[in-house]
């Protein structure tokens, strides 16, 4: 069986120049999925030493060609004939380690069914070992990884973790916000998956590894396909992609600008098109990272991406799942730049959920974040908007956006900016604090209602009266312009009575009709 396996390695060592490593290394394929390559349904059994313990990787079903095809697309040209996979890395000389180490990571280029759990037990526990085993000798970084290695090992990582999600998968998960609740999926391959996962974040950070070297290898289809995976429906597979691209993202440098517009792209459409997305929180951690690590003064495109990509964000119904990750990075912005702070305001009011009172809430705690942190110049840009839209939310008749838009005045920093423009903004809010005094059906808004009336009383006495004599005006006026509007109706209606019948044309109204109330 392991003859047969042993078999498809190459007779021959290929030294380095030779013109076959040469092509093999000129370019990378990570195309390979798990249709590539099939297992035999037979378990392995011990013969002599060599094969205690063996895997057996056999297409059965397919045809001779079938099987050199696949063989050569799952194990680099690399592989040193004479260096047995199964061999431990401490009974061969340091000048052998990292041809076996291209050997056993060859080993593992093939994939098998988790999902029942008793095929392949004895294959399964084998390709784990070794997998384990590859782990430790990377952790370990006791020698510079080799160009072939380095190919061996994307391949690997390539054919075990990059896949599609069959749609039966992911028809439960996109929550929208409402079921946020329910349980996650788990993949059943998962705890292969995560010894894969470690192996690949171990060899990207590992010092052993030359950047210059495995950029070219880890490369731009490699990372498009990494970014595939976060749509996964197992939080934790997302948890490890998360810190893998981190890492990514500071040993490649040269990559930086390509995995920035790649979130972007991934975040429009989200945005824009679909709205379902498992990974958008993760991303967004990577992001505000990232963020915090650009250089002062920011670049126009950081702008634009705050502009473009950032705020719009904050439109999708599942905002909920990702809200803190994306509060962060709002303010990592206008941490380094308050500018931005005005943008951002005026951001939010352009997508402000008026039909959605969850999101009213979360919107209101980051405006209180954001007022925190704004200068004086930024305010005054946005106040007049902004404390319209804060009066709409006091005049609500969910009481938990009133009750959080009252308590921006327990914040003393936003107090402070309410009354340094008192002038502008007392006439915008007392028409709408009176209102609730006198019919808010929630007792806890009307107390913070009263409270914030008497700081206005306090802050400033003679504008409150000067304040409350117009907006008293204000009713009195509206009051006149409805008892005209009243009897204006009344002149019609009297009129269209007196008017005689001709045709089809006439409207009957009674007296009985007019009392109608609307």
């Amino acid at each position: 069986m392991f003859k047969q396996f042993f078999s498809k390695l190459p007779k021959k060592s290929l030294k380095p120049d030779s013109p076959e490593l040469n092509r093999t290394n000129s370019g990378t394929d990570f195309s390979t999925n798990s249709n590539t390559t099939t297992t035999s349904n037979s378990a392995a059994s011990g013969n002599g030493n060599k094969s205690n313990g063996g895997e057996k990787y056999s297409s059965a079903g397919k045809s001779n060609v079938a099987t050199k095809r696949t063989s050569s697309a799952v194990f680099p040209a690399s592989v040193v004939a004479g260096i047995e996979p199964l061999l431990p890395f401490k009974d061969v000389p340091n000048g052998e380690k990292m041809n076996l180490f291209v050997s056993k990571v060859s080993l593992c280029c093939v994939t098998f069914d988790f999902t029942d759990p008793t095929k392949n037990c004895v294959e399964k526990d084998v390709k784990k070992q070794t997998l384990i085993e590859l782990l430790d000798f990377v952790a370990a970084g006791s020698m510079k990884f080799s160009e072939p290695a380095i190919l061996a090992m994307c391949r690997m990582c390539a054919v075990n973790l990059f896949r599609v999600f069959p749609p039966n998968y992911r028809c439960s998960s996109h929550t929208t916000g409402e079921n946020d609740d329910d349980e996650p999926m788990f993949d059943p391959s998962w705890p292969h998956l995560q010894i894969v996962y470690d192996l690949l974040l171990k060899f990207i950070t590992s010092s052993c590894l030359d950047a210059k070297v495995a950029k070219r290898y880890i490369d731009h289809s490699f990372i498009l396909r990494l970014l595939d995976l976060f749509d996964s429906d197992d939080p934790r597979e997302r948890e490890c992609l998360k810190t893998i691209l981190h890492r990514v993202y500071g040993k490649f440098m040269v990559h930086r600008p390509f995995i920035r517009k790649s979130m972007s792209n991934i975040f429009y459409r989200f945005v824009f098109e679909t709205e379902k997305h498992n990974g958008i929180a993760e991303l967004l951690e990577i992001l505000g990272s990232i963020i915090s690590g650009f250089a002062l003064p920011l670049k126009e495109e950081h702008k634009i991406f705050l502009r473009r990509v950032i705020i719009p964000l904050h439109k999708p119904k599942s905002l909920g799942t990702y809200f803190q990750q994306l509060s962060y990075c709002v303010m990592q912005f206008i941490e380094k730049e308050p500018k931005l702070s005005s943008t951002v305001i005026n951001g939010l009011l352009k997508y402000w959920p008026i039909t959605n009172s969850q999101k009213e809430v979360m919107f209101l705690g980051e405006i209180e974040e954001i007022l925190e942190a704004i200068n004086m110049v930024e305010f005054q840009k946005v106040m007049v908007p902004l404390f319209w839209r804060i009066g709409c939310c006091i005049n609500s008749f969910h009481f938990q956006v009133a009750e959080r838009a009252l308590f921006l005045w327990n914040n003393d920093q936003i107090v402070n900016l309410i009354a340094h423009n008192r002038q502008v903004i007392l006439p915008i809010l007392l028409p709408v604090l009176e209102k609730n005094a006198q019919s808010h059906w929630n007792q806890a808004v009307l107390n913070l209602t009263l409270n914030v009336r008497k700081m206005f009383s306090e802050m400033d006495d003679v504008l409150f009266m000067s304040c409350h004599a117009q907006y008293r005006e204000q009713v009195a006026n509206l009051s006149l312009v409805d008892q005209r509007r009243k009897e204006a109706w009344e002149q019609l209606e009297n009129a269209a009575r007196l008017q005689p019948i001709t045709g089809n044309t006439a409207v009957l109204v009674t007296p009985l009709a007019t009392s109608i109330a609307c």
